[in-house]
């Protein structure tokens, strides 16, 4: 299996962020609880509230794993990407290491990156911006830099 693409850890570092416990130890990071409502830590890491202080270099692994998970799940349901250049790819990954396999399985997105047609997938794109029932800047940003990638060599 291949690795995630390098844009993918890029997205998912930039967009989910490093939550340091600031006043008890700068290099660890807590757990806390995302706009979305899911406890998670490091980069996005999904994972019990409880859940010990991580190094940065540890939220590292876990993405990596994340990613890999995410990757495999995109490739699942998107072949097409395989043949693809590895923008378009890492545009999924993240997408689907962000909201999970069952929403990339499920979508209108998925058909259309399917049928190749990467216009309409990144209109797509921009659909996922809602979390919590209200629309998160932050989504709106990360959809358009996933939505950018996606287009990038049509």
């Amino acid at each position: 299996m291949i690795g995630a693409p390098q844009a993918a850890v890029d997205l998912a570092k930039r967009f989910e962020g490093f939550h340091r416990v600031a006043r008890a130890d700068p290099l660890l990071a807590h757990p806390y609880i995302c706009p979305a409502g899911y406890w998670t830590i490091g980069y996005g890491h999904l994972c019990d509230p409880k859940h010990p202080l991580i190094t940065e270099g540890e939220a590292e692994v876990y993405l990596a794993s994340d990613l890999q998970t995410a990757l495999a799940a995109t490739l699942r349901y998107c072949p097409v990407l395989v043949t693809e250049p590895e923008e378009r790819l890492a545009a999924i990954v993240d997408f689907t290491f962000n909201l999970g396999a069952g929403r990339l399985q499920t979508s209108t997105l998925r058909r259309r990156v399917t049928q190749r047609d990467w216009i309409a997938a990144s209109q797509e794109l921009r659909r996922w911006i809602y979390g919590g029932g209200k629309v998160l800047p932050g989504l709106v940003t990360r959809r358009e830099a996933e939505a950018t990638l996606l287009i990038r060599n049509t």
